[in-house]
């Protein structure tokens, strides 16, 4: 009886790859049906459902909540660009030999990721993507798919990626006599895989699109060609278009394809995706700190709607900067309701003609930050929306510089805030329990508007302020006081410097051994830096070379906040010189803080494993990484030999 049903299994699965993967049945829905029922008929008589039994894909009873799954490998995203030129920006950005590189180009499908696992040739779980590093386990959601494979050939430990989806025409018939109806087909395959009742998702009929091997134990694939053939024979589904390019030309030839094709697929798209062919140049390449640099999303032209402009409100920045923000009648765009909408500065409102109470069109820039493009219908009763001449916070007169508006008073209030909150974050230097709430209440109180006039706080008058007890006090002066000892870069980072981010300021301490290299730098030398452009360099430079800013960081030394130039200090580290690269998990270590070990001790953290690493930190499930160590002969340690070295 149960070799019966293992021939009902795999004949079931058989149908059911060539209809949901292959689109391409051999037997009718009857005929399926009938094999399907003498199964479930041997199930019930023996009591035994085998692994793969197609009967498993049922929806199961709700489940009370999601439970967090770390992934074996990070999931990275994808930067963006949305122009020809930012792909040839992407290509030179890259290509280092000046000859034309290899690259895949493929749909970008607009749904959700899922990541599942498999071992020993069968599935473990699935998750969503989450922050990268941890998501959801979604495995009773996703069993009810029936696009993947419940066993693989391959034996070893493996995730792979991939995008749920639903099809434009299930939804369509879904909304005919749905209750409620989904407004659209990302929305509606989120819903679906984040409901707590499976049932819920197999109604909906959801798919996975599958594109990457994100983790394979042994690394044995060296190619995208390769990883999407791999895919394919291990039965999962994989759209048909996959584009080999030679260069970049031909990678935007085969994008305007897509463009020009999209709009007749079943499938709800967004763009394309151009990634680098060969895994070791990818090796090479690496990561920042959210995207792959061998990968880049080219979105096209985005959602849009149109609504009514209620009113436009002026916002003012760190820099004293205004943006327009625009009021808007409550509309559904992209699956979310916006109610708020930018416009770029004076200049851009007058170019789109834009007016109180006309209508707009809307649009969700990169599917993130709505956007107004224009106007599309104007009424006798809208008004103009007249050019501010003085601060909407502080009465000051504006000063117009090119097409923005600026409010020169530095003691701005919002300006204050943002520029004291940026300071004190984490990135910054790190005055634990500092909020926006904290910098309003300091200068209004005590005319608190510079960094400086933090570290020169008076403490018996700050426990006379409402809620500040001693405990509370205590807390912020520690903090405070605690956070004068601070790292180079985030030092830098704490300035607020105009396009200085955290990795920029990273890649400026590790380039400049001093705060007094910076006071003299020249932009050629900036500009030597990797990754910095001629905005950035400009921004830097013009930051050193302003006296006002040199006072107030010479104020800050004086003070006694001590910047530690991590070479200088940490040249006899344990880790000095080293280029250090960790995989596998940590049992008692979050990796975080296993980072941030490793740098005050001198070494340098890389993402991947290349020819220029010098050392690598395995954990536990430590995979392709430790492999291509082993290749390269780079010398490897556990975690215990990691808690030696620290403690020497």
């Amino acid at each position: 009886m149960i070799e019966k049903m293992k021939e009902l299994v795999r004949l079931l699965n058989k149908y059911a790859h060539e209809y949901y993967v292959l689109d391409n049945p051999t037997v009718s829905d009857k005929e399926y049906d009938k094999l399907y029922d003498q199964l479930l008929e041997l199930e019930k008589e023996t009591g035994t459902v085998l692994f793969d039994s197609p009967s498993k894909r049922v929806g199961g009873e709700p489940i009370s909540a999601f439970k967090k799954h770390k992934h074996i490998e990070r999931l990275y995203s994808l930067d963006k660009s949305t122009t020809e030129e930012e792909i040839y920006a992407f290509d030179k950005r890259i290509n280092k030999t000046g000859e034309d590189l290899v690259y895949t180009v493929e749909y970008k499908f607009d749904g959700l990721t899922i990541c599942l696992t498999y071992d020993q040739g069968k599935f473990v779980c699935a998750t969503t993507r989450g922050n990268g590093v941890e998501g959801e386990d979604v495995t009773a959601q996703v069993l009810t798919i029936k696009s993947f494979p419940l066993t693989i050939s391959y034996n070893g430990k493996i995730e792979v990626q991939g995008e749920a989806i639903m099809r434009l025409s299930v939804l369509e018939e879904y909304n005919k006599t749905a209750q409620e109806p989904l407004k659209n087909a990302r929305n509606a395959v989120a819903g679906a895989i984040r409901n707590l009742d499976p049932k819920v998702t197999e109604k909906r009929h959801v798919e996975i699109m599958f594109y990457n091997v994100n983790y394979i134990e042994n690394g044995n694939l060296s190619t995208q060609i390769e990883c999407v053939e791999f895919l394919r024979k291990e039965g999962f589904k994989v759209h048909p278009f996959l584009r080999v390019c030679k260069g970049i030309k031909d990678v935007m030839s085969a994008i305007k394809d897509i463009d020009n094709n999209r709009k007749t697929l079943d499938i709800l798209t967004d763009g394309a995706v151009v990634k680098i062919n060969d895994f070791n140049l990818r090796n090479e390449l690496g990561f920042t700190d959210k995207f792959p640099r061998w990968a880049m999303a080219f979105k096209f032209e985005a959602e849009e709607v149109t609504t009514i402009l209620k009113n436009v409100i002026w916002q003012v920045g760190r820099t004293g900067k205004l943006t327009p923000l625009g009021i808007l009648e409550p509309t559904e765009l992209a699956g979310a309701t916006v109610r708020k909408a930018t416009l770029n500065n004076y200049g851009d409102i007058k170019r789109k003609g834009v007016l109180k109470g006309a209508r707009v069109l809307v649009r969700r820039s990169n599917e993130v930050i709505p956007e107004i493009l224009g106007t599309t219908e104007v009424y006798p009763h809208c008004e103009e929306i007249k050019k501010p001449t003085i601060c909407p916070y502080c009465q000051t007169e504006l000063v117009e510089t090119g097409a923005n508006l600026f409010c020169p008073n530095q003691r701005c209030k919002p300006r204050v805030i943002a520029k004291l909150t940026n300071f004190a974050c984490k990135n910054g230097v790190d005055i634990e329990g500092f909020s926006e709430k904290t910098a309003g209440l300091l200068f209004e109180t005590f005319n608190v508007e510079n960094f400086s006039d933090l570290y020169a706080l008076n403490k018996e008058e700050i426990r006379k302020l409402e809620g500040y007890k001693d405990a509370k006090t205590d807390n912020l002066f520690n903090a405070i006081e605690k956070s004068k000892s601070v790292k180079f870069a985030n030092f830098i980072y704490a300035l607020g410097i105009d396009n200085v981010g955290r990795k920029t300021a990273r890649d400026i301490a590790s380039n400049f051994n001093h705060l007094d290299a910076l006071f003299s730098v020249d932009k050629e030398s900036l500009l030597k830096v990797e990754e910095i452009g001629e905005i950035i360099a400009d921004c830097v430079f013009e930051y050193f070379h302003n006296p006002k800013n040199v006072d107030e960081i010479n104020k800050l030394l004086s003070l006694g906040v001590n910047i530690d130039y991590d070479v200088e200090e940490n040249s006899n580290g344990a880790f000095s010189g080293e280029k250090v690269v960790l995989t596998g998990a940590l049992l008692d270590f979050k990796r975080d803080d296993a980072i941030k070990i490793i740098e005050q001790l001198g070494g340098e953290i890389q993402s991947s494993v290349s020819k220029k690493t010098t050392l690598v930190i395995a954990g536990e499930n430590a995979g392709s990484k430790l492999e291509k160590a082993k290749a390269l002969g780079i010398k490897i340690i556990d975690e215990q030999a990691f808690k030696s070295l620290i403690k020497t």
